[in-house]
């Protein structure tokens, strides 16, 4: 430690107390989340593609069972396969955005 920090922590014993207990805290904080992240990551990237299966799984199903009910001159498997995978990608993109807003509003309270 410098001379002029030592000056400066003897000066305002209370300010710098509260800087260190800032600091610390924010630290425990991070080693918390980054535990939590890999776990965190994995669930999400399950969640994410769970998002995009489902519905592109039941648009296939849907249109199989129209194909065989309804037959006609366009494939209903194709078009609901890809109306389902159009409306999972949606969904994913905005859990993704969400998390993503969420993330970013936690590192802003970090930062103040």
């Amino acid at each position: 430690m410098s001379e002029k920090s030592k000056i400066k922590c003897t000066k305002d014993p209370a300010a710098f107390c509260r800087e260190v207990g800032t600091k610390a805290t924010r630290k425990l904080k991070a080693r918390r989340n980054a535990a939590q992240g890999v776990w965190f990551g994995f669930g999400m990237m399950g969640l994410i593609g769970w998002s995009v299966v489902i519905p592109t799984l039941l648009g296939a199903t849907l249109g199989i069972w129209l194909d065989n009910h309804h037959s006609g001159s366009h494939s209903w498997t194709l078009m609901l396969l890809l109306i389902g995978l159009i409306i999972g990608c949606f969904n994913a993109w905005h859990w993704v955005a969400k998390e993503d807003k969420a993330m970013r509003e936690e590192q802003e309270d970090n930062d103040e």
